[in-house]
Parts: C-alpha cells; sequence; structure tokens
C-alpha cells in the first residue's frame, strides 16, 4: 500500500452480482454455467490481477480472493452495489474495474484495453456497436466515483450518476458487451461457446 503523499497505484475490482435476475425466472444468474465455468467464475478471472477483488451480492461458495459485501438496502441496484463496494477499496488504490457479474464477453484483454485507454480521465468505459456506453464494463478513479454517488444511492440510476465524469469512450470488440439478461442470450452464450470449442 503507498505511503501517505505517495500517488496512488494499483488496480482494484468491484464486481456487481446482485440483482433478482427477473427475465431468467429467477435464476442466481452469476451462478449459471457457460463453458464449464459460472458467469461469476468467468468475470473473476478478468480482473485475476485486481487487489482487492470485491463482490457485491448474496456470498456463494468457495471463490479464493474475493471480497464479498452487500449493499444497503439489498436490492437497491447498480449505484447502492457500487457504493457498498467503494467502501471496501482501500487507499492507495489508483483505478477500479467496475465490471457486472453477468459479462460473457469480457476478458483480462478487456480491462488492459481500459485501462490503457483511460488516461487522465475519471473513467473508460467500452461502448458497443451502437453506441452505447456500457456503464458496468469500465474502469473508474475510485475518488471520482465517490465524488459522484450521492449520499443516498439507492435507487440510483448509474447513467445519471456517472455521466457528468470525464469518460474515454473504447469500442468493444465483436461479442465483448455480451451479457445474459434473458434465455435466448443464456442459449446464444452457450451455443457460442460450443462453437469456439
Amino acid at each position: 500500500m503507498n505511503s501517505p503523499g505517495e500517488p496512488a497505484t494499483g488496480l482494484a475490482a468491484i464486481v456487481l452480482a446482485g440483482g433478482a435476475a427477473r427475465r431468467l425466472a429467477g435464476l442466481d444468474k452469476p451462478m449459471v454455467e457457460v463453458g464449464g465455468r459460472t458467469l461469476l467464475q468467468h468475470v473473476l478471472a478478468a480482473v485475476r490481477n485486481a487487489d482487492p477483488v470485491i463482490v457485491v451480492g448474496p456470498e456463494r461458495g468457495e471463490f479464493p480472493g474475493a471480497l464479498w459485501v452487500m449493499e444497503d438496502p439489498p436490492g437497491g441496484g447498480p449505484a447502492a452495489a457500487l457504493a457498498a463496494g467503494l467502501l471496501r477499496v482501500p487507499p492507495g488504490i489508483a483505478e477500479v474495474a467496475v465490471l457486472a457479474a453477468d459479462l460473457v464477453g469480457v476478458s483480462e484483454a478487456t480491462v488492459r484495453r481500459l485501462r490503457a485507454a483511460l488516461g487522465q480521465s475519471d473513467g473508460a468505459l467500452l461502448v458497443d456497436e451502437d453506441g452505447r456506453r456500457q456503464w458496468l464494463t469500465g474502469i473508474w478513479r475510485p475518488a471520482a466515483l465517490r465524488a459522484a454517488l450521492p449520499e443516498q444511492p439507492s435507487g440510483a440510476a448509474l447513467k445519471r450518476v456517472l455521466g457528468g465524469l470525464s469518460i474515454v469512450e473504447v469500442p468493444a470488440d465483436l461479442g465483448e458487451t455480451a451479457d445474459v439478461d434473458t434465455p435466448a442470450d443464456l442459449d446464444h452464450a452457450r451455443r457460442g461457446t460450443r462453437a469456439e470449442g
């Protein structure tokens, strides 16, 4: 860890693994398997070099190295989950990866590209082929996130909370922004994994 007055270094990660997965008939989405591993395992592999790795959501089994926290109140949405995760990011961390737990297209290479693009900005986000910012696939300055989050973040939309920060947009590679929200998404992800195998 850095001494007082030293520049911040290092990468932490906050993985948002809550939510009710209503469009997936209430399945525990982070624990759904695609390609022989859970979605959460896949996302954690993308941030294997981060320290700490904070997972916001109900604790699930053995994930070595993961630090589990819950937002207050539970079910308060992504801004509340982000706030809970930030409370566990120690001083001296320069960058924090913020990722959803259902991203099937994210990888270590994604994280490296986002970090390289960050520069002096507050954040770097993937943008999909339609130019939409992917608010849960990014690298951020922890201080900027803390300053932007409202005192009561429950129910707040990330786009509204973080939209005023200086953000670098990083075009996503093919399939990189894929996530699993519906049974069709899950089927597509599983078929894509079989095709690659």
